[in-house]
């Protein structure tokens, strides 16, 4: 069917009553209808949401759930679970990578997430010669993408230097190593892959691993329009270590050599002076924020009230996928600002002050934007990125609508998410993933290979 009638649907200007949804062959909406009347042809749903938007992923490492949480000799910190990661990713093969992604993206899915920004820097192969086709393992992702059916905006990573100064790389990072030049190769190759689905960015992977000059050159041929993510201030040590090299701040180092605009998502961002988080609530650019990531790795916590004072927008991201779930990185999100400003209700505007709704809305809006797509609003040309919601579990039972999204995010730890439409196709049903018992099986055959590698 190409038709849903909501009894209770989030609409852009708030819930709304028998919203009548349709949709066409490319998985675009072209009806939204309120106080409708029930077709024949149309299936009948009691609560449903725009899908939420992942807007930080690296897919590879959900091989690392759970395997990075043991102490070592020293103090541990990002610096640490890094060493390991680079371990890790040195062995990965193009297949394997895709078997990962797909299995996240199903997972991503099942959770709420309809569309994801995957900020891919794995390009090389072990031995970090190029593959024959330049953007082997970035097709690999997009074709995991399609198979889950989740809606992905691709972006390939600038990644030349260990360290500010332009440091040359580790042998570990040998399969990352990319030029200006070689990733604008990689755009061209994936340029015929866009699609009402699929949509091409580029991402330099941080201040400290491209140069000024390198990003210029790049963003000089990448059309106007297109998406540009970068990891900035994620931790105190880049903080100091860009101090040492400029004189700046992360941040303000960006801001004072290049136009950073509504484009542009600056992913982490957690160590920010005032004024830093004064420049980036005025440019229009998003904050992207990993919660569960940035907890896992001991990172910090964004200025989020602040920011939000000034009209920061943001969203959120699953980053390393020790969650696969937006409803915990937006709880994660609000109780890390409770706990460190000990006070309540910290994510709200004047126009909402209930947290859940506006948390959500807030990081709807933001990641659409970062994603560069016609995704995170039940409207007509928008992607049909639908959740229902399990209106039957008691968490939601019962609910005036502008109630449900405290209720979904704030009760309990049970997936509420029933079924999921993304880009106008069913890909979840009764909360398992139509093609689960295939994506599951090939990723548990990765796993047992990746393992026997280490052991």
């Amino acid at each position: 069917m190409s038709a849903l009638f909501c009894r209770r649907a989030l609409l852009p200007q708030g819930w709304r009553n028998d919203v009548l949804l349709r949709w066409d062959a490319q998985g675009l909406l072209t009806e939204v209808t309120p106080d409708a009347v029930a077709p024949a042809d149309a299936e009948v749903a009691q609560l449903v949401l725009p899908g939420m938007v992942n807007l930080h992923s690296h897919s590879f490492q959900r091989a690392l759930s759970g395997m990075t949480e043991i102490a070592g000799d020293g103090p541990d910190s990002f610096w640490t679970w890094r060493d390991l990661m680079y371990r890790f990713a040195r062995q990965i093969t193009p297949e394997q990578m895709g078997a990962i992604a797909a299995q996240l993206f199903s997972e991503c899915l099942r959770h709420g997430y309809t569309s994801v920004c995957e900020f891919h820097y794995v390009h090389r192969q072990p031995d970090g010669a190029l593959y024959a086709d330049i953007a082997e393992t970035a097709r690999r992702v997009v074709d995991a993408a399609q198979l889950a059916g989740i809606g992905i905006t691709m972006l390939p990573v600038l990644y030349s230097y260990a360290g500010f100064g332009n440091a040359p790389l580790q042998p570990e990072q040998a399969r990352f190593r990319t030029d200006a030049e070689d990733v604008l190769k990689i755009l061209t190759a994936l340029e015929p892959l866009r699609s009402t689905a699929v949509e091409v960015g580029v991402a330099p992977h941080s201040l400290r691993a491209a140069s000024v000059e390198q990003i210029r050159t790049v963003l000089a041929a990448l059309p106007g329009e297109r998406p540009v993510h970068i990891h900035i201030a994620e931790q105190v040590g880049e903080v100091r270590q860009c101090l040492d090299h400029s004189g700046r701040r992360p941040v303000r180092y960006l801001f004072d050599h290049l136009s950073v605009d509504a484009r542009w998502c600056l992913v982490h961002a957690t160590h920010l002076d005032d004024d830093e988080t004064a420049m980036l609530a005025a440019s229009g650019a998003v904050a992207g924020l990993c919660p569960t990531t940035e907890a896992n790795l001991g990172d910090g916590l964004f200025p989020l009230a602040p920011y939000l004072a000034q009209g920061g927008r943001f969203g959120v991201g699953s980053d390393s996928h020790v969650s696969q779930s937006p409803v915990e990185e937006l709880r994660w999100l609000e109780y890390g600002q409770r706990l460190v400003r000990q006070a309540r209700n910290i994510a709200v505007a004047p126009h909402e002050r209930r947290v859940g709704n506006h948390l959500w809305q807030a990081a709807l809006a933001g990641g659409a934007q970062a994603a560069g797509r016609a995704v995170g609003a039940l409207a007509v040309g928008y992607c049909a990125d639908v959740l229902v919601l399990d209106d039957s579990h008691p968490n939601l039972y019962g609910l005036a609508a502008p109630d449900v999204l405290n209720g979904f995010i704030f009760s309990g730890n049970d997936n509420l998410v029933q079924d999921v439409l993304a880009g106008g196709r069913w890909v979840v049903r009764g909360q398992k993933h139509v093609a689960q018992p295939a994506i599951a099986a090939r990723f548990r055959q990765t796993l047992a290979e990746l393992r026997e590698l280490r052991s």
